[in-house]
């Protein structure tokens, strides 16, 4: 038996001893990684070699490794730094070894789930660094009884949506309309859908969770505590260590949902309409929520532009009912039967992100966007108080004059209203009528193109200056926007960590940092916008 047992060994340390010899004599050969990898190999287990999982500028799939989750082409460029390792687990040990070894090599370390972070702050960085990829960590465990599941951060909403059907078509979950976000980013940040007004956001839909700290300790909600489990469910996770899995509470869906999208441009009284949703959008039915999203289209007359105003639905209930409750509340729509698509929970999140609603679920198991990446810019705000129709007109003349910018409007109220501010670190509740995204996308490559399509963003977000929340002015955490300001994680870390977290987190800001520094002390996990830690000085 021992004879057997050395062959093993000798036979296990081969791949890592030729693994390590090729890195030693290729041009990757820096000192310091190299002693960072000799811990990770040095830490893992003999029944789950890490090896495998790691990948560095010579290995011919780097490249693909790394763009396979890069939603945003502004961070896929040749000037774009490139991390010095990328590592891919398939097993938790493996996730602990990876941050006890970066802690002791003082590495910096960003992790990703599905790549969908808008500033791409989940896999770029100005400084050396590498990227722990959640996306082999992907398993989904449905329990009907329970009306449960664990989660684990790698899985895709898509995947998970998947999963849920399976198992029940009286099931669901509030999350977002995009199957291929990830579940670690999305959750952490908060997370919401077309079922928010229903059931509120995804994190005030989850009830446990694993995560290794900074220790490389595997914790749940039991073990970590109520306020580091409250950080991580809506104060995003990378700031206090690695999120494995949540646990999540399945809601209950009818079998039969309605969607709808229905477009009308100015000519087509779109500015009464406008007017109108915003007083019905926020109070109506907890059933129903009514998107709308404002771009700029050709005109009928010619050479001119005008704005188109979309609304989209996911109605809890049969089209007879929606169509009758629409045309009580807000009739101005004019919304009819042949509008509507009656469909299953399921299906109705193929319609919602613009798949033909007969294609077979199995899409949403596909981890790759069908529709090309675009270079994108992305802002966010929280309207308040209902616009005038002046105030409308005066938004429609400033988006023909910029053309190429988009708005998504969100409306709130419902269960969103209910739960207090403080329930989890999200705080846009009670008060807001409607969260607003602003939408630049384009598809040429260029630092002056990118800057021109930048600019038109800014641009639209201050002009919206009159019409949003104030002191501050509230943005959404999930939303990422670098314009906010950003945390050289310096000594200055909790003052510029204060300029963009108040304005995510209101109030809730301080009891994070309170969190952070506590659990973190030395601000291992960062980023450019994560918590800071609350240093002896700025007491």
């Amino acid at each position: 038996m021992e004879i057997i047992s050395l062959h093993r060994i000798q036979l296990s340390t081969f791949p890592i001893l030729v693994f390590l010899s090729l890195l030693c004599s290729s041009s990757y050969a820096n000192p310091a990684h190299n002693t960072f990898l000799d811990c990770l190999v040095n830490h893992s287990e003999p029944s789950h070699p890490i090896t495998s999982t790691i990948f560095t500028p010579n290995n011919t799939s780097f490249s693909s490794v790394l763009q396979a989750y890069i939603r945003n082409l502004r961070f896929n460029t040749s000037t774009t730094r490139k991390p010095f390792l990328i590592v891919t687990p398939f097993y938790v040990s493996q996730v602990q070894g990876v941050v006890r070894c970066a802690k002791k090599h003082n590495l910096l370390i960003k992790i990703r789930s599905g790549g969908h972070d808008y500033e791409g702050l989940s896999y770029v960085s100005s400084q050396p660094f590498f990227i722990l990829d959640m996306s082999n960590l992907r398993t989904i465990e449905v329990d009907i009884d329970t009306e449960t599941a664990w989660v684990q951060a790698g899985a895709t909403l898509g995947e998970v949506y998947y999963r849920i059907g399976e198992k029940s078509k009286i099931h669901g979950f509030p999350a977002g309309v995009c199957p291929t976000v990830g579940v670690g980013g999305h959750i952490s940040g908060g997370g919401y859908g077309n079922m928010m007004r229903k059931y509120g956001l995804s994190v005030d839909n989850v009830v446990d969770a694993e995560m290794v700290d900074v220790e490389g300790r595997l914790l749940d909600r039991k073990s970590m505590g109520e306020d580091l489990f409250w950080a991580i469910t809506g104060g995003g996770g990378s700031s206090f260590g690695v999120v494995l899995s949540y646990k999540i509470k399945l809601v209950r869906v009818p079998q039969t949902v309605t969607v709808f999208r229905v477009p009308k441009t100015l000519e087509q009284n779109a500015t009464d309409i406008v007017y109108n949703w915003q007083h019905v959008a926020p109070t109506i039915d907890n059933d129903l929520f009514l998107r709308l999203t404002l771009n700029v289209v050709n005109s009928t007359q010619n050479g001119t532009k005008t704005v188109r105003a979309t609304f989209v639905a996911l109605f809890l209930g049969s089209s007879n009912n929606l169509v009758s409750l629409l045309n009580e509340k807000f009739p101005q729509l004019g919304l009819k039967e042949s509008d509507c698509i009656e469909t299953s929970w399921l299906r109705s999140v193929l319609f919602w992100t613009n798949i033909n609603i007969t294609t077979p679920v199995e899409v949403l198991l596909d981890r790759q966007p069908r529709s090309p990446v675009n270079y994108l810019k992305r802002k966010s705000d929280y309207v308040q108080k209902p616009i005038s129709k002046e105030g409308f007109e005066g938004i429609w003349k400033k988006m023909i004059e910029l053309e190429n910018v988009a708005f998504q409007f969100n409306p709130y109220g419902g269960k969103m209203a209910e739960i207090p501010s403080t329930a989890t670190p999200f705080p846009h509740r009670a008060g807001n009528l409607w969260k607003v995204q602003y939408q630049t996308n384009w598809n040429l490559a260029g630092k002056e193109v990118t800057n021109h399509f930048i600019n038109l963003t800014r641009i639209l977000h201050k002009y919206m200056t009159p019409f949003v929340s104030k002191n501050p002015r509230g943005a959404f955490f999930n939303y990422r926007d670098i314009d906010l300001g950003i945390s050289h994680n310096g000594e200055n870390n909790y003052a510029e960590g204060s300029v963009y977290g108040v304005k995510y987190f209101k109030d809730n800001f301080h009891r994070l940092v309170q969190i952070k520094t506590k659990i973190d002390p030395h601000n291992f996990f960062r980023d450019e916008q994560s918590i800071p830690v609350l240093r002896t000085n700025n007491w």
